[in-house]
């Protein structure tokens, strides 16, 4: 299947921060990423609900967390996140427009009709749904190819864990393959009918497990043996990997005793722990990410590298490395572990669209943050 090219190989993950036409415009314009990411989207958007779908920043030694929903970090030590968001309020076609408008934005020079420019770099959009609802996904980027500049491609996002009564599917074998058999199906119409047809990803979860990564190839082996068998496997690149779900951040509070007063000096307030941010389950727990996830993430990329290097129907997939990454030394660890290419999410809620430029800054010279 086609390879994506992400050069440099910098980009930021589907995040929160990636959700307006004002963000995509920046991470487009960042000289330092060689891809960007949308942030997440259904067809028809998610129903979003500030009170009960939030993030913070904290930090991880302490527990000590910003308030929900900032708009930064105001501390350098706030290194790790958790989140108990879903996916974009915004649609899929609202972000086909975002992308639509970036690409009418690039200057004429070297434009030629039909072709996409040289140096462009690509948009990868991120969906989710059922299956069926992300082959639709697929059809309308597939045609969209034709209406913009720069390379697309499609992430399909099978992990969130903050959706109830809805598993991510990339943990089950079964319902991954519903997902990658119905693709490459839909790629076989497109090149029967001389249409474009996109590079094809997937996000998945932390695995902590063997079986669970057993999960994940053996889908990606059957689906290269489904019909049709003249196509290959349909997955171009992994998106390894997203939050870790089941984390839960505590916020203690003062509160007065219930119980009356048992000394002349009456109650003492007492402390109370609660949970930091408020979930659509009601137990504040959701998706961990930064710092903390990073070990995870590491190994994540590692094994899934190293398994899909014993497959000669898998071997050229691809690996975007995701989770903590804050700086150059946490980009180098993610190359060196087999990520073709390096996103960053929670760092850039913390520190905007400069972190690629240290990053890459540090690259070249050498030093280290």
């Amino acid at each position: 299947m086609k390879q994506l090219h992400i050069h440099p190989p910098l980009l930021n993950s589907a995040n929160p921060w990636c959700s307006s036409l004002a963000q995509l415009r920046a991470l487009y314009a960042c000289p330092q990423t060689g891809a960007v990411t949308t942030r997440t989207s259904l067809l028809h958007g998610f129903p979003h609900d500030e009170s009960i779908h939030q993030f913070t920043f904290y930090n991880p030694s302490t527990h000590k967390a910003a308030p929900a929903n900032p708009t930064a970090s105001e501390h350098k030590d706030e290194t790790g996140s958790l989140n108990t968001l879903g996916y974009s309020p915004l649609s899929l076609e609202e972000y086909l427009g975002f992308v639509k408008t970036i690409s009418d934005e690039i200057p004429e020079a070297g434009k030629e009709e039909g072709k996409t420019g040289p140096g462009l770099k690509p948009f990868i959009i991120s969906v989710t749904g059922t299956a069926e609802e992300v082959v639709e996904c697929y059809k309308r980027i597939c045609a969209h190819q034709h209406s913009v500049r720069m390379v697309l491609a499609i992430e399909v996002n099978l992990s969130c864990p903050n959706i109830p009564n809805k598993p991510p599917p990339a943990y089950n074998s079964e319902a991954l393959l519903s997902y990658l058999t119905a693709l490459k199906q839909e790629v076989a119409r497109q090149l029967e009918s001389d249409k474009i047809h996109v590079p094809i990803g997937i996000k998945t979860p932390p695995y902590t497990y063997h079986d669970q990564y057993t999960q994940l190839t053996t889908a990606l082996l059957a689906s290269a043996k489904a019909e049709p068998t003249s196509l290959p496997c349909p997955v171009s690149f992994i998106t390894a990997t997203n939050t870790l779900g089941s984390s839960l951040l505590l916020t203690p509070k003062l509160e007065s005793a219930a119980s009356p007063p048992t000394s002349p000096g009456g109650s003492k307030p007492r402390e109370v722990y609660h949970h930091t941010l408020n979930s659509a389950t009601g137990t504040g727990i959701g998706g961990l990410a930064g710092a903390p996830l990073h070990p995870l993430a590491l190994g994540n990329v590692y094994t899934i590298k190293g398994m899909l290097f014993q497959h000669k129907e898998l071997d050229g997939i691809q690996i975007i490395g995701v989770g903590g990454v804050e700086d150059v030394d946490g980009y180098q660890r993610m190359r060196a572990v087999g990520a073709a290419a390096v996103g960053v999410g929670t760092a850039l809620g913390r520190k905007d669209i400069k972190v690629f430029e240290e990053i890459w800054e540090a690259l070249q010279t050498g030093r280290s943050f």
